[in-house]
């Protein structure tokens, strides 16, 4: 299959050669939050065509970012997951949603938030200063998604579906609109918001899930 090639020795030019073409990146951000089986993944992005998304995952397999399992009793089929190599680049998956949530703007007609998305940007926004010493679980219900964000000694699993156990604090979305982590986040420092559990947790929440300004980053 042939692979753009920017024809320049340089780690971005590469990284973009085999990462850059349209969809790519957020199969992987799909992949980084759970294994996805091919419908799930073609439910999870609306709008990609069944030909860009077969070509997709063809071309980050012949990369060594993605590889097919057979899926665990009592499921049947195959699930796409992530290599070692392909979980390498969350980091700069995060990093380049945290500069895209800058620019974004009102929601456009037709723009949608799946739950993958939500976790991701949850652990983009994560502040690993404000979590140190912390053991809470925070599950989070918005529309039809429910989350859980469990910090165990300052490290953060954040994942779809509801916390294994039982959760500190249960945090239910109320506002109407898309229910993106911003949302949530907004909702949260307003009260807006349905709370189960220690009430407490939710100031803790909000801290941990909003990053410090960088001091350091250019200004316009």
């Amino acid at each position: 299959m042939k692979r753009r090639n920017f024809g320049q020795y340089c780690g971005l030019a590469r990284a973009l050669e085999l990462v850059g073409e349209r969809w790519a990146l957020l199969i992987i951000r799909d992949l980084a939050v759970r294994p996805q089986r091919y419908t799930d993944l073609l439910e999870g992005l609306p709008g990609i065509p069944t030909n860009v998304l077969s070509t997709r995952l063809k071309e980050l397999e012949q990369a060594g970012l993605v590889e097919r399992r057979v899926a665990p009793a009592p499921e049947r089929g195959v699930r796409y997951v992530l290599t070692p190599e392909g979980s390498a680049l969350e980091p700069a998956v995060h990093a380049l949603g945290r500069w895209g949530t800058k620019h974004l703007e009102e929601p456009r007609p037709g723009d949608v938030v799946t739950p993958e998305s939500v976790t991701m940007s949850l652990r983009a926004g994560f502040n690993p200063a404000a979590a140190t010493g912390l053991n809470e679980s925070w599950e989070i219900h918005a529309d039809d998604m429910v989350l859980h964000a469990v910090v165990t000694d300052g490290r953060l699993a954040a994942g779809v579906g509801p916390v294994p156990g039982e959760a500190d604090l249960v945090i239910t979305l109320t506002a109407e609109g898309l229910p993106s982590s911003q949302a949530l986040l907004r909702a949260a420092r307003c009260g807006l918001v349905e709370l189960k559990g220690r009430r407490a947790l939710l100031n803790t929440f909000v801290n941990v899930f909003t990053r410090p300004v960088d001091q350091n980053a250019p200004h316009d």
